[in-house]
């Protein structure tokens, strides 16, 4: 495939209520959209960057900065046999791992389509369908979160995500597990915690939690193996693993249980193959994090949990839970028993809504190859 152009396209999206977790609220998106062409065909990524660096040091400006300066330059007009081919091209630019998935992920869109396939068998997955759970911000108080819960459960959701800091858990969690003593239950600290508050932590044991997850340091794996004996409910890792080495080590160390694999973190559907296949082989179970990802990123996450070792619900949930109207065609739906149909289409398998993806861009910058003339 020969890069023809590449388009990069900011977007102000509305939540359609706000998103709290330990870093803070949520309430509008500027989310980065990467447009491909080559050969003719157009592919489509996200950059799901959060506004400023605090679940990483990526941002919306600087994901703008680097693929603008950095990421294109190397890919404009090139040949490339396959998506995964990025991978060699972009290695000399450290980290930014989001700014190359946002890229990278469109090339696999592009490459699906050439092949006539949905993006989910490109990767090798088997599903037709994948379970999904649903990511609960941090509410006023444990009736309010009660609520919440059963509003989710009663639209299928098969596992329910809470997330947690230090002053709203204990008696948050202990209260959704009181009205609902069966369902599949786990909490999400986003680093908001320290070693030091390792006998804090264990009291979460009592509630049958499905996991932990990242309850320390972002960049701690070390110390998430310290903590790992000392409890009986097991840990997964986010923010702690940015590539595969990452994740072997952390295996190795008995950092964790269970590691959530989201694209734009490790950068990509190649390096999220690598991750996925340590993990098989040491039989770490895996599922999908979310992003508050638009229709685009939230297809590419859904085209990835078709692979069959990610064999707990994650958190592709429905479009129409964030967003008033989403981007893509049709929209992402759940069923009543908590799934989401992958398409079988080529390519991600949804239609991007063009005109409106117009109305919300704010910002715009495109760039072409020039034109091979004779031979």
């Amino acid at each position: 495939m020969r890069i023809e152009s590449i388009t990069l396209r900011e977007l102000e999206m509305r939540l359609k209520s706000p998103f709290e977790t330990s870093f803070g609220v949520t309430q509008k998106r500027r989310i980065l959209l990467v447009e491909i062409i080559a050969d003719g065909v157009s592919g489509w990524g996200e950059v799901t960057t959060t506004e400023a660096p605090f679940y990483n040091y990526e941002t919306t400006d600087t994901a703008w900065h680097v693929i603008s300066d950095f990421i294109t330059p190397r890919l404009i007009g090139k040949q490339l046999r396959t998506a995964a081919d990025m991978e060699s091209l972009v290695s000399g630019i450290r980290g930014h791992q989001m700014a190359k998935a946002g890229v990278e992920n469109a090339l696999w869109d592009i490459e699906a389509q050439q092949k006539d396939l949905p993006l989910s068998k490109l990767l090798g997955g088997t599903l037709n369908e994948i379970a999904c759970g649903v990511s609960l911000g941090i509410r006023e108080s444990p009736k309010l979160l009660i609520e919440r819960v059963a509003e989710e459960l009663s639209n299928g959701y098969q596992r329910i995500k809470l997330k947690i800091k230090p002053g709203k858990d204990l008696d948050f969690v202990a209260a959704v597990r009181k009205e609902f003593p069966r369902i599949l239950l786990s909490v999400d600290a986003n680093s908001a915690y320290s070693l030091a508050d390792a006998d804090h932590l264990r009291a979460l044991d009592e509630f049958d939690l499905l996991m932990i997850e990242q309850p320390l340091q972002w960049d701690d794996i070390y110390s998430h193996s310290k903590l790992q004996p000392r409890l009986r409910t097991a840990l997964c890792l986010d923010e702690c693993i940015s590539h595969s080495r990452h994740a072997e080590a952390a295996i190795e160390l008995g950092a964790c249980r269970i590691i959530n694999v989201k694209l734009g973190r490790v950068g990509g559907h190649t390096e999220a193959r690598h991750v996925y296949d340590l993990c098989r082989t040491h039989t770490i179970p895996v599922w999908c994090g979310g992003m508050l990802e638009s229709g685009v990123g939230r297809a590419h996450n859904a085209a990835m949990s078709t692979l069959p070792n990610f064999t707990l619900p994650g958190d592709v949930s429905a479009s129409k839970r964030y967003w008033a109207e989403d981007i893509i065609e049709p929209e992402v739906e759940v069923t009543p028993s908590g799934t989401i149909r992958v398409p079988d289409a080529p390519g991600i398998g949804y239609t991007v809504k063009r005109d409106f993806v117009e109305r919300l861009t704010v910002n715009k910058r495109t760039w072409k190859a020039e034109v091979m003339v004779g031979a």
